[in-house]
Order: structure tokens, then sequence, then C-alpha cells
């Protein structure tokens, strides 16, 4: 079962949703509708895997049939290039490219931790996010986002985690010398 995308009354793409998910959202049969495999946005009433939703028993027995020319749906006032273009692209995933490059450079500058550049490993999904979209391999950019997003957060916890290593470390300093001075006061005593 195809999973569609529709524009709605104001020109806003929504989606994704199974047939019986458009019948409950009301589209109309001049509804701009789309999914995977369609070369451009049709009209609800064109595709055979929606005709249920506009079948009414009663109308449908009694109605003649008429020959009719299909009349051309009125473009939406956001997409009127979208239904010309060849392909229609769904929502480009984030990339979480800005995320990944702060978490690699910001502890390698405040702290000098070689471990935050495991964050390359994050900036490198990132930047294939934009670049599998473009190309239309949806599933590829799916997939890049959710690698960049998990090693931006791994190197993020790492980045933490040294940082809170860092302070202790430096606490820990600042005791130890507090207490040799304290242990030299006490033997010149």
């Amino acid at each position: 079962m195809n999973q569609y995308f529709y524009i709605d009354n104001e020109g806003t793409q929504k989606g994704t949703f199974s047939p019986e998910g458009l019948k409950n959202e009301h589209i109309k049969k001049e509804t701009l509708v789309w999914t995977q495999g369609m070369s451009q946005w049709t009209r609800a009433d064109e595709v055979s895997e929606l005709q249920y939703i506009f079948a009414d028993p009663v109308v449908a027995q009694a109605a003649p049939t008429v020959q009719t020319q299909p009349s051309v749906a009125p473009q939406p006032a956001g997409y009127a290039n979208a239904a010309a273009n060849a392909e229609v692209k769904p929502p480009l995933p984030r990339t979480y490219l800005i995320e990944s490059i702060l978490v690699t450079f910001l502890p390698l500058v405040l702290c000098g931790s070689f471990l935050s550049l495991l964050g390359i490993i994050a900036i490198v999904y990132a930047s294939q996010v934009e670049s599998y979209h473009n190309r239309g391999n949806y599933n590829e950019a799916a997939d890049s986002s959710r690698q960049a997003g998990k090693w931006t957060r791994i190197t993020l916890w790492i980045s933490i985690a040294w940082v809170a290593l860092f302070v202790i470390g430096i606490i820990l300093l600042i005791v130890f010398a507090g207490s040799m001075a304290g242990l030299s006061n006490l033997i010149s005593s």
C-alpha cells in the first residue's frame, strides 16, 4: 500500500498518509497527491488506488455514464513549480551539519580533546544527506541523517566527559597544591 503526500487548500504539503488516511483527511477529487513512483503531482480522482474514496454507491448506480474531458487542477499558490517538475522530492531530512561541526571543533579548541575528532565521522555523514537527497536517493539521505545524528551525540557525550575530566583534574591539582602548601607550613613551624 502506497504512502501519499497531498497539498491542502492553503498550498501546504502534508503527508504521508495511507489511502485510508487520505479518506480521513477528507480530500477532494481535485486535491493534488503524490507518492513514490509518480512522476508528478496528480489529481486524487485520477489515481486508481484512491478511486474508492470518491465512489458514492447511491450516485454511482443512478448516474448515467457521460464522457467528459478531464479538467486541469488549479495550481496551489506555493507549488507552482512542483507540478511542473519531473519529480517531486520529499522534504530534506535534518543534516546535523552545524551541530557536528560544533561538537568537533569547540572541545578541540577549548580543551585540546583529540577525541572530539570523532565528530569528523558525523560531519561526513551530515554532508552526504543533501547530496543523496538531490540525487533522489531518499532512503540513503534518511540513513545518513540518522548516522550523522548518532555520531554527533556520541561526540557530544565524549566531549562532555573529557571536559568534566579536565575540570576534575584542575580541581584535584588545586587541592593537591593547597595541601602541599599546608604541609610545607606544618613542616616549617
